[in-house]
Order: C-alpha cells, then structure tokens, then sequence
C-alpha cells in the first residue's frame, strides 16, 4: 500500500462553509476526513524586522583645517607685513613714491575685498539653489502647501532678473492664492519656469558637444584636444549655472565642477549606456567615418553627457513635470550631424 497520498485537485469553497477548518500554524492535530484545513499566514506587518544600528561616525579634531587656516592667517600676515616694509621704504626714498605705493595698495585692497565679496556671494546663491532643489524634492514627496508656496517665491526671486521668463512669472505668481497641492504647485512651477531654460540648456550642450567634437576631429595634437575639452566644459558648467540663476565665481565653478564629476560617478560615470552603444554601430560610424571623426564624436558624447550632469546639478528643480534630457536624444543630432559632413 502506498502511503504517499494523492495530489490535491484545485478546488473552489467558501470560508463560512462547515466543511472548512481554520487552524493555527503551531497546531499538528489532523483534519478530520473530508474536511479543508487552512493555515492563515503570518501578516508580513506583525513580523519582526531587524533593525540594524548605525554608530556614529567619529569626528576627530580637525587638524588638516586648523593647518590650511593658520597657513592662509601665515600667509596674509607675510603679504601685509613686505607691504607695509615697501611703503615705508618707498616713503623714506621719496614722499612721491610712498604716495604712489600707498594708492596702489589701496586699489589692491578694494579689489580683493569685491572679488571676496563676489565669490562669497556666487557660493551663497548655490547654496540656495542646491537647498531648494532639496526643498522641492522633499515637497514632492510629501504634498505641502505652505512649503510648496515659499519654493514658488524663492524661484520667482531667482528668476527675477531673466527677462525672458517675465510672463512665466506673472502666470506662476496669479496661481500661488489658489488651491493647488504643494506637489502640483512644484510641478506648476517647472512647467511655467524651467521649460524655457530647459531648452535653452539643450541647446547649449548640444553646441557645445559639436564644437568639441569638430576642433578635436580636425586638432594634430591631443594635447591641444585635452585643453580645448576642458576650457569648453568649464565654460558649459559657467553657461548653465548662469542660465538657471547661479552665478559662481572661481571658487564657485570649482565647487560645481567637484560636484558635476560626483554627480556622474553616482549615475554611471562617462561611459556610454548600450543604447546609445548600439545605436552608434546601427549607424555604422566605423564604416563612414575615419578615426579621427570617430574620436571627435566621442569626445562630442562625452561632453554632452558631462552638460546633462551639469543640468542635474544646477537646476533648482528636479525633474518632475517636464521629460529629462536624454544622451541618445544628443546623440542623434551629433551623428546625424557627422553623417551629413561625411
């Protein structure tokens, strides 16, 4: 006798019905003879989940701060001090000479404090920009109003100096007193606000990416390749910063460009994605362009995929309401651009 019993068939019955018998998972008594036992599951919510905690990252004293600030304190005093020797020197030859030296130090001094004040001005207007992408994220996610209000205005102050955006402004600023969701008054305001710079942005990287890849299709040295791309990113980064109301100064571009290159090492570094890879072998480049015409274009690709990292980073909205700019949308103007020129 086998005592192996026979596959259940499917078969259709209702809870309230007699013949059905719920047990517990823990229980082992048998079913009686003809009847349906069903053991509910554990719901997934009542389930322990374990917790893993997280130690507290150890912040020792800051010494390489403490040694870069008394060195710049270092180098300031050594600079004031040779100063102040030359123009006493330059007084004790001549009063002419010492008045000349003193005027000079003079205007140095004026410049440098409106170049600090300029630089320290550009690094505040990106942080604002970088919390209010923050802020429009976070009301993305959680539909306030009055947060999604203030977001509004804070745009609008950026976008106040862009005479292009003047109707786009008054259209956005006549919805704040009405009754939108904090969500659909952020994604109001993309549509109203980026869309214009949005395309202007594409337009930008686009010029850009097919200026890099004519100078180095046709340049004899890489090393006049190597300068040119990268004189012609930083002045990508520089255009579209401005474009979307930031206004960075040279500390200002090294910040963004330190977070332009992080940006693209957390999405996928410069590499190109195998769309884009198979849709460069469907237009078959190897066998219509020379290498030289084929490095160009991949320098072009480079450079644009770096301008869309640089549109992800200075925009002061994320995208939401309005399609992100694609590589292979790019790519098809810059090899339909190559093809046309072989």
């Amino acid at each position: 006798m086998n005592d192996r019993s026979e596959p259940r068939r499917p078969a259709t019955f209702r809870l309230d019905d007699p013949g059905v018998v719920v047990t517990e998972a823990d229980e082992t008594s048998r079913a009686a003879r003809g009847t349906i036992q069903i053991t509910p599951e554990s719901d997934p919510a009542l389930l322990p989940v374990p917790v893993q905690a997280q130690l507290p990252a150890r912040r020792g004293f800051p010494w390489g701060t403490l040694f870069w600030s008394g060195l710049a304190g270092l180098t300031l005093l050594g600079v004031g001090l040779g100063v102040v020797h030359l123009i006493e020197d330059l007084f004790a030859r001549s009063e002419t000479l010492g008045i000349v030296g003193l005027g000079f130090a003079s205007v140095t001094t004026l410049a440098l404090a409106v170049v600090i004040g300029r630089e320290a001005f550009g690094l505040a207007r990106l942080t604002t920009i970088e919390k209010l992408h923050q802020r429009a994220t976070a009301v993305l996610a959680s539909d306030d109003r009055a947060e999604s209000r203030a977001i509004v205005q804070d745009l609008i102050k950026i976008a106040h100096q862009n005479p292009q955006l003047a109707r786009a402004r008054a259209a956005l600023q006549s919805h704040t007193s009405e009754i939108i969701d904090g969500a659909d008054m952020v994604r109001l305001a993309e549509r109203e606000l980026m869309a214009p710079l949005d395309d202007e942005a594409r337009r930008l990287v686009s010029t850009a990416a097919q200026r890099v890849s004519i100078v180095t299709a046709v340049s004899p040295r890489a090393l006049i390749d190597v300068l040119f791309v990268f004189v012609a990113s930083l002045r990508l980064i520089r255009q579209l910063a401005r474009l979307y109301g930031g206004r960075p100064g040279a500390l200002g571009m090294i910040r963004l460009l330190r977070h332009v290159i992080a940006h693209l090492a957390i999405t996928g570094g410069m590499a190109a994605s195998d769309s884009l890879m198979q849709q460069m072998l469907g237009h078959g480049i190897a066998a219509k362009l020379s290498q030289r015409l084929g490095e160009g274009v991949l320098n072009g690709l480079l450079t644009a995929r770096l301008g869309l990292a640089a549109i992800d980073v200075t925009r002061p909205l994320p995208f939401a309401a309005l399609p992100q700019p694609k590589l292979s949308d790019l790519a098809s103007d810059l090899l339909r651009k190559k093809d046309d020129e072989a």
